[in-house]
């Protein structure tokens, strides 16, 4: 209680009012800043973002990393080990495979973060109005997801690359666009069913029927109270599930269906060197691609672990 002066009156003393209420502010923490204090402790978020960030640069600006023609196959130094010249060596044709590996990991980076993306957006929306509207609309979005859910993903992007393959001469961008289409698809009905699951936790909440009863609308309900309390999970699984979606365009493009020349993919080099003779003749060709595509997917694997460990109360 205060006096009249304004004074908080307390049986350990008196202090201003208002510094009380300042003390109670301060004690007050989000989620999300509990979740970036965790993270800030944890070396695995550290190592995974540090991983990725190299990553992200070699997507986006290969050319600080390589002068070399990632096209260019001089067929006289062909399958050569790694050298001063060629760090990790030639391939078949004569490639430099350190530029090969470096102009790859736009090709990869670029169906990990769209696919991403795509399902988050998908997935959210479907589990938002499936489980905030509920009853038949609930239903029937649900028994669609199911249809979706029932094919394996790897299984469905190998049916439908394999039926809608690029035309003759086709750019990375039209072949990338592709591949997450075909993962998009596929690739919602787990994020909607983990959206809808949250959403139907948040949706009893008193803060969520306080608003309703002062009148909010649908749209801003969703908006403002249950998409920002909801997303957690989905943020923890999109994360891992972005190493995931690599790991399948590399399975797709070493089949054979997925990105094909010219755009330059880690599957397509390891589907390369993985011919017969070449693994014994050459290793470095298989060994490279391979160690940059683990190692990508990895990081991104870390950080979701990091990410779950850090908003999941339960275990902090």
């Amino acid at each position: 209680m205060t006096d009249p002066a304004g004074i908080a009156v307390s049986e350990f003393g008196t202090q201003p009012a208002g510094e009380e209420r300042s003390a109670g502010q301060d004690q007050v923490r989000s989620l999300w800043s509990d979740a970036w204090d965790s993270l800030r402790r944890n070396p695995l978020f550290w190592v995974s973002s540090a991983l990725i960030l190299v990553f992200l640069l070699m997507a986006a600006a290969p050319q600080l990393f390589t002068s070399a023609d990632p096209f260019y196959g001089d067929l006289a130094v062909a399958r050569q080990p790694p050298s001063a010249e060629h760090v990790f060596g030639t391939s078949s044709q004569g490639y430099d495979v350190y530029a090969r590996v470096v102009y790859g990991a736009r090709a990869s980076i670029m169906v990990g973060l769209l696919t991403t993306v795509g399902t988050v957006v998908v997935g959210s929306v479907v589990g938002l109005v499936s489980g905030f509207y509920g009853g038949w609309l609930d239903a029937l979005l649900s028994r669609i997801g199911e249809v979706f859910f029932a094919i394996p993903l790897l299984l469905a992007g190998i049916l439908a690359a394999y039926l809608f393959q690029p035309g003759p001469g086709s750019g990375l961008v039209s072949q990338v666009l592709r591949v997450v289409a075909v993962l998009v698809v596929f690739g919602w009905p787990s994020l909607a069913r983990l959206m809808r699951g949250s959403v139907l936790q948040v949706k009893p909440n008193d803060y969520v029927n306080a608003a309703r009863a002062l009148g909010a609308s649908a749209p801003r309900l969703i908006v403002r109270h249950i998409l920002p309390n909801a997303v957690a999970p989905m943020i923890v699984v999109a994360t891992i599930n972005l190493g995931t979606y690599i790991a399948v365009e590399a399975t797709l493009a070493f089949l054979g269906i997925g990105l094909r020349d010219p755009a330059i993919s880690w599957g397509n080099d390891i589907s390369i060197a993985s011919s017969i003779g070449l693994v014994r003749a050459a290793p470095h060709m298989l060994l490279f691609p391979s160690l940059f595509l683990s190692l990508t997917v990895l990081a991104f694997i870390m950080l979701g672990d990091a990410v779950r460990d850090a908003i999941d109360p339960k275990l902090r």
